[in-house]
């Protein structure tokens, strides 16, 4: 492979934005551009490439500041629409996680649960704008006597209220079948019995640690679409996990990277946080979240021309060896084979269902261009990028 020609900077990326002379395509754009032209002239040519998805991520939720009361309380449990939220952060401060249920949910007592309300669903309310009931309760001290409080809040009367995700955006993940002889629930969904489906999550091509997937351009300060609005890659998120087998164009072959997302919820919307109920399983949030990537020079052209089929993920059993912690694999499949409908496994077709949304994906990928190419919104340089693979390209 040759050395490219085509060096390109932050700042000269942002200029053109600012002077409406930048190229920008989305990442299904750039495939067609890539296959016809090679890497370096498309490098050449474009800019900056959108990526999008939108899919239940549990590892989210909002920090949360409601104000002082009169007295003043220092909360040490809340409740918001009765489902509880961490206290121990201030006097007026919360934290509420998607995952967290309604405090009189059965759970799976009655298996399997609905879970039909739960942090995630507080979060779409809030961002919707709709009332939300707030109940608080403390010790009392000196200087924050009072020890109950009740109070309607709504996103215009919150002080504050940041999103802020700790696990989203995962590059690559299992595709889940369940080979016992029962129904069983799951995080990826309800599973059939003796593989009756099979369920994936994640937006292929589109997705954005797909399209990045050394990281280089990716960290801390990247501006990014989040819920609707402008939000920030903050830290790796939990759980990101670099160095795992990789296929020759650099993609993983199992769960690796993942991104700890914030934004300000006061300029997202309610269409981009979803709360989820997950049968038998729980509550989660479906979260938008798109990234643009900086064609910097004729590799990450490369990494963005990546398609469905050369992209591939493993296959794994959730009615045993999920749960018993074992690395059980049933074999790989691509990301077309999933998106074709049915995958073969054993010789056996199975249905594929996927719990990431492509229309979603494509959406976000086309707001975020065209927010791009209105000068609407700058590449944000990260200060550090995302810790990256030892050995990039360990699989041929």
């Amino acid at each position: 492979m040759g050395v490219s020609k085509i060096r390109k900077t932050y700042k000269e990326i942002n200029d053109k934005i600012k002077s409406g002379d930048v190229v920008v395509v989305t990442a299904e754009e750039m495939i067609g551009i890539v296959r016809d032209n090679g890497p370096e002239e498309a490098a050449r040519q474009i800019d900056v490439v959108t990526t999008g998805t939108f899919a239940p991520m549990c590892s989210s939720g909002a920090f949360i500041n409601f104000g002082h009361s009169v007295p003043g309380i220092k909360a040490t449990h809340v409740w918001l629409n009765n489902v509880p939220a961490y206290g121990g952060v201030a006097a007026v401060d919360c934290y509420i996680g998607a995952t967290e249920l309604c405090a009189d949910d059965p759970l799976n007592r009655v298996y399997p649960g609905e879970f039909l309300y739960g942090g995630g669903h507080v979060i779409q309310e809030l961002v919707a704008g709709k009332k939300v009931h707030l109940r608080a309760t403390g010790y009392g001290t000196d200087c924050y006597p009072r020890k109950e409080f009740e109070t309607t809040v709504t996103m215009g009367t919150l002080p504050q209220a940041t999103l802020c995700n700790p696990r989203n955006g995962y590059q690559n993940y299992n595709c889940a079948v369940n080979l016992t002889n029962k129904t069983i629930y799951t995080y990826m969904g309800t599973l059939r019995p003796k593989a009756g489906n099979a369920s994936y999550c994640s937006a292929g091509e589109l997705s954005p640690l797909f399209n990045d997937p050394c990281y280089r351009t990716i960290g801390l300060g990247t501006r990014i679409f989040l819920g609707g609005g402008v939000g920030y890659v903050t830290w790796r998120g939990t759980q990101h996990k670099p160095d795992v087998p990789r296929a020759s164009n650099g993609t993983p072959l199992v769960p690796a990277g993942t991104l700890w997302v914030m934004g300000d919820m006061k300029q997202m919307l309610p269409e981009w946080l979803v709360g989820v109920s997950i049968q038998g399983y729980g509550c989660s949030l479906a979260v938008g979240l798109g990234i643009p990537i900086p064609i910097l020079d004729a590799e990450m052209a490369r990494f963005t021309g990546i398609t469905d089929d050369q992209i591939f993920t493993r296959v794994v059993d959730y009615g045993v060896d999920y749960p018993q912690g074992k690395s059980g694999d049933l074999g790989r499949v691509s990301y077309a084979e999933l998106k074709s409908g049915s995958i073969t496994l054993d010789g056996k077709t199975v249905p594929t269902v996927p719990l990431s949304s492509m229309v979603k994906a494509r959406e976000i990928a086309g707001t975020l261009k065209a927010w791009i190419k209105e000068g609407a919104f700058e590449l944000g340089e990260p200060q550090f990028t995302l810790p990256a693979p030892v050995v990039p390209f360990p699989e041929s």
